[in-house]
């Protein structure tokens, strides 16, 4: 039973009354249990990030929604992951471990694109690297079930849901495994879990096993080999429905997704699997599905059902503190880039095939009350070292609130994945009033000088109210406009589903406009694009530069395309094929040319000269070299001879990467500055360095 306290049972669903001020942190050390007179904790939440007590973190919600339901909780954040110790400080959990590897995959939190270490954790205090393990969620419950044989372990978080089945990934250039028989996970809890974590608690605390918890929606699970083999006489008897799926699994319909083995060896059974998976995604009308791994079956539940607005003030009213753990000395970059923004909404239906967001919180959009969002905002206007400005008021998106399907009958059959992509779905509704009056109401709140709208915007639906680009023009931009058009091909675009490049050109010039006219005519857009994006070629990368250039873009940063697990995207890069038209893909796969790709997108740069040049001829474009009409002078200028030179001799010094340190092989956390040249690691490239160091006995290796 939870240990006992005032409060015993979840108030989810509780409107917001009164104010509540932020309690204490969780406890972080055995000291800090025992400070609170604790002898021990229902729950051990393991994470990988520094422990920040903001809303914004999964591991704050978390422990809050337990911590309001009567559960003690304390969180080993960031621990040393050489051996169990830190796992057993706490003493033995009476009810189970909650691992999440953190707010990021680790593995896109440690690499680039080219597989580099990353300079910096944004996560982390100080943004050092090193403090966690690659591929987190498998070291950490490994650990634990070390620490206390026999305590359940739930799984969590990003990389946990986007691995959930298996999955293309693209650092060690392999498929892999569900990641809940790799980590030996008892139970895996897929996208936003506030139910579901507090409804687990209750029912371990009442008795039941991890095997009860099946029934659950929004969770992943693997069946012993012989539960298995029932399994699967049990749905190849089944007689099918005209969609496929008659049997039922703890009362829901299931559906079979080829066998691991199959889409790790046939990449047409990997497309499949992936379609299936991705029309199983809407809450009211996906299957149960299943995947067979040798013998053992993979069961995913269909996804938890949205947060209704009472439960989202609920969650959102509990008493943070917004404040990084009191242990930090030094900053986390993560927490100072957010914590002065509030969320007012999670969801996107937008279905971007690049992008994890849809997949993690879900399409259908779930909103705040006004009045727990004014709440929120009067509280941080009084906090002492808030400065009057609100960095962001949004969420996944900034300009999705309130909105949703204006017929729930419709809404529970739809199969679509996007509302919004090829065409704008007529039954959307894409009314900008409540969040126009929304933004009205936070920038007149006493204290508060300026509230800025930092989430990214979806310009198809911005464009629909020119009142709210007036709002956000004269209001809510501080003298640039971040907006992500992501490319300029057609074809590239409606891979992404994504609106024409178009209409990035219809809203830039209805900003500069409301801008004009709101007496801010030096405000800027400025355009995000996507470098070696599925379809890609250098055709397209040199049309996306040359729009660049007709319209005086220089983008100073450029994001290179990183296959995530899970994403749809992800399928095309590695199969080559469009999972839902069976078309053939173009894929970027060679360092040379996505180098070429990103470098076409920074054409001015003199740094960029030689790769630009290299893409135009290889491209049979010579006659962009030189000219008023070129993208690069017919000579290197100066700056660009000087940049070959630099690269040349660093590349003749050997280590021109990053090398991370290794805890767990007793080595300082961070990178090894102090410490002669090492070769930076890269995963899948077998080094003698590495290879050296397992020989030596180094550290766990995921």
């Amino acid at each position: 039973m939870p240990t006992p306290t005032t409060k015993t049972t979840a108030r989810l669903a509780l409107p917001l009354l009164g104010e509540r001020p932020a309690s204490l942190h969780a406890p972080t050390t055995a000291a800090e249990m025992k400070a609170r007179g604790w002898d021990a904790v229902d729950v051990v939440f393991v994470t990988g990030d520094a422990y920040i007590d903001h809303p914004s973190f999964a591991m704050a919600i978390l422990h809050r929604v337990l911590e309001e339901a009567g559960f003690r909780v304390a969180i080993l954040s960031q621990p040393a992951w050489k051996s169990c110790d830190a796992w057993r400080q706490f003493g033995k959990p009476r009810l189970f471990f909650a691992i999440s590897a953190g707010n990021m995959d680790s593995m896109i939190n440690h690499y680039t694109a080219n597989k580099k270490v990353r300079n910096d954790d944004a996560y982390s205090p100080g943004g050092r690297i090193g403090l966690r393990p690659d591929r987190a969620t498998l070291v950490y419950c490994q650990r634990a079930r070390e620490a206390y044989p026999g305590v359940p372990v739930i799984a969590g978080g990003v990389e946990a849901s986007l691995r959930r089945l298996a999955h293309y990934d693209y650092w060690s250039d392999t498929v892999k495994r569900s990641i809940v028989l790799d980590s030996k996970a008892d139970l895996l809890v897929y996208g936003m879990g506030e139910k579901n974590i507090v409804e687990i608690a209750k029912r371990m605390a009442a008795g039941q096993t991890v095997r009860d918890l099946r029934d659950l929606r929004g969770v992943t699970y693997a069946m012993g080999a012989r539960e298995s083999d029932e399994l699967r006489t049990s749905l190849s008897g089944a007689p099918k429905s005209s969609e496929g799926n008659a049997q039922q699994l703890n009362g829901f319909p299931v559906q079979t997704i080829p066998s691991y083995e199959s889409v790790r060896d046939d990449k047409l059974a990997f497309v499949t699997a992936t379609r299936i998976i991705h029309t199983n995604t809407n809450p009211f009308n996906a299957a149960t599905l299943v995947q067979f791994h040798d013998r053992q079956a993979v069961v995913q539940t269909p996804p938890a059902l949205p947060l209704s607005q009472t439960e989202m003030d609920a969650v959102f009213d509990l008493p943070y503190t917004r404040r990084s753990h009191p242990s930090y000395s030094e900053a986390i970059p993560a927490h100072e880039m957010i914590k002065d923004s509030v969320t007012i909404m999670r969801g996107c239906f937008g279905g971007c095939t690049f992008c994890s967001i849809t997949a993690h919180q879900g399409r259908i959009i779930q909103n705040r009350s006004q009045e727990s969002i004014l709440k929120e905002v009067q509280k941080l206007a009084v906090d002492p070292d808030f400065k009057g400005v609100v960095s962001d008021i949004g969420g996944a998106t900034a300009n999705m609130y309130t909105m949703r399907c204006s017929r729930p009958e419709i809404e529970a059959k739809c199969k679509r994945l996007s509302c919004v992509h090829p065409t704008i779905c007529k039954l959307l509704g894409t009314d900008h009033g409540p969040l126009i009056e929304l933004m009205q109401k936070v920038r007149d709140v006493d204290g508060i000088r300026q509230v800025f709208v930092s989430s990214g915007i979806r310009m198809d639906l911005a464009q629909l109210s020119p009142e709210y680009v007036r709002e956000l023009a004269e209001h809510h931009t501080g003298g640039r406009l971040k907006v992500a058009p992501e490319h300029t091909s057609p074809k590239v675009l409606d891979l992404m589903k994504k609106p024409s490049v178009d209409n990035f050109g219809v809203f830039a010039e209805q900003f500069r406009t409301a801008s004009a006219e709101g007496g801010k005519p030096r405000q800027q857009i400025v355009p995000y694009f996507i470098a070696s994006h599925p379809g890609s070629d250098l055709p397209d990368m040199i049309d996306l530069a040359l729009y660049l250039k007709r319209n005086g873009y220089r983008p100073d940063q450029v994001q290179d395309f990183i296959p995530a697990p899970f994403d749809i995207a992800t399928c095309m890069y590695y199969t080559g094929i469009d999972p839902f038209t069976n078309k053939e893909v173009h894929a970027a796969k060679g360092i040379k040319d996505r180098k070429m790709q990103r470098a076409l997108m920074q054409f001015f740069k003199p740094e960029n000269y030689f790769t630009v040049r290299e893409a135009l001829i290889e491209a049979g474009r010579a006659d962009l070299i030189g000219g008023c009409e070129g993208l690069i002078p017919a000579n290197p200028p100066k700056e660009a001879l000087e940049a070959k030179r630099r690269h040349a001799n660093e590349a003749l010094r050997g280590d021109h990467y990053h090398a991370v340190a290794n805890p767990a092989a007793g080595e300082t956390p961070g990178e090894r500055g102090a410490e002669p040249p090492k070769t930076g690691y890269r995963p899948g490239r077998k080094s003698a360095g590495r290879r050296q160091g397992k020989k030596n006995g180094g550290g766990f290796q995921a």
